[in-house]
């Protein structure tokens, strides 16, 4: 294996297409590439639905969207499929010397190699047979390795030592605008202080119950004099609903009326964020922003949030993490989010609300 170590490099790509958590899991690499390489076209594909999440980036050059729908229909659309071969000769043309595929897959394995290339660093965990198009793996320390980590090991094939960065987003001036203008119109007005709550998840499992969450929105309005705002996409547009319902308290449901730029803005702007596992979750911490995250059926030491000014919410069962997506799969009755008690997250808020601090993260 050639050493890349102190080699220089001009046009860099990043693959990560999906999804909002993973797409904020590699933005330290994000940075190393830019520290490390100042002058270097810094390109990133992602799929069009997370594209948003990068818009404006300061550190990005190119953002190469991914319209992942479209292209899975080249076996019975002839138009699609040269939609795709249209992208892979585009991709060829932008003359890459490196390629990171951060996301470890056939799909991502391939689309690397189409570039050209000629160095492709990928996971050697890569499922899918990806590894047949890297010319340089990197290999994860343990299974409870949180992502970011994961993700840092192949920049360390490139000389760049120390820990990970924060994930770091962008929010842009005029979105900031935006989002004032949707706040004020639904009564919240400028300098007001509010809590962003969000209540889905795109797991049935990771779904902290409505009467629970709303509980915690009464917690927020009545202890902290926070206006309590929920967000969420069209399909969290029940969850939303259900705390609104459930809530002793005026909340303000914005559910289904932002788009991801603005659920950003609003993050940014709020005192505190409260979620489930879900893509708010990962974007509070990519703003510094406090969160309290109620985790179930997943392993926080791998994908939570890491940051000293968040808080996990969380039960300690046998059966937790199990990675179990749906309701009915369960054969324990929802225990590990059912059976979170609201005490348990006010503490957590209690904490972050007495001294908030800006995010850091350690390999160790």
């Amino acid at each position: 294996m050639v050493e890349l170590a102190g080699r220089e490099f001009r046009r860099i790509l990043i693959i990560k297409p999906s999804s909002l958590g993973d797409v904020t899991h590699a933005l330290p690499v994000l940075e190393a590439l830019r520290r490390r390489y100042p002058s270097a076209h810094l390109a990133w594909l992602v799929s069009i639905t997370c594209s948003e999440l990068l818009q404006g980036h300061p550190w990005i050059d190119e953002i190469v969207p991914f319209d992942r729908r479209h292209y899975g229909q080249m076996l019975r659309s002839a138009r699609a499929a040269v939609a795709f071969l249209r992208f892979l000769w585009g991709l060829r043309g932008r003359r890459f010397d490196l390629v990171l595929d951060l996301q470890g897959l056939f799909r991502s394995g391939f689309l690397a190699w189409a570039t050209g290339a000629p160095v492709r660093i990928g996971p050697a965990e890569a499922r899918e047979f990806a590894r047949l198009f890297y010319t340089h793996t990197a290999r994860r320390h343990g299974p409870d390795e949180h992502a970011i980590l994961r993700n840092w090991a192949g920049v360390r094939l490139l000389g760049i030592s120390g820990d990970p960065p924060p994930p770091r987003l962008h929010v842009a001036p005029e979105v900031r605008d935006r989002a004032a203008a949707l706040l004020a119109e639904a009564g919240v007005g400028a300098g007001r202080p509010f809590a962003v709550l969000a209540p889905g998840a795109r797991w049935e499992t990771k779904i902290w119950p409505a009467d629970k969450m709303a509980a915690v929105a009464a917690y927020l309005h009545d202890t902290y004099g926070l206006e309590v705002v929920l967000i969420g996409g069209p399909e969290e547009a029940t969850a939303c609903r259900a705390v609104a319902a459930s809530a002793s308290v005026p909340v303000v449901n914005l559910c289904g009326r932002t788009g991801i730029s603005d659920m950003m803005a609003l993050i940014d702007r709020s005192e505190i964020v409260v979620s489930n596992d879900s893509g708010p979750m990962h974007v509070a911490v990519a703003l510094g922003r406090p969160v309290v995250a109620a985790i179930g059926p997943t392993n926080p030491r791998r994908t939570g949030p890491l940051s000293p000014a968040a808080r996990i919410a969380r039960r300690e069962l046998a059966c937790s993490p199990c990675y179990i997506r749906r309701l009915a799969q369960c054969p324990h009755e929802h225990a590990c989010m059912r059976g979170l008690e609201p005490a348990a997250v006010r503490a957590a808020i209690d904490q972050l609300l007495a001294s908030p601090r800006q995010a850091t993260i350690s390999a160790t």
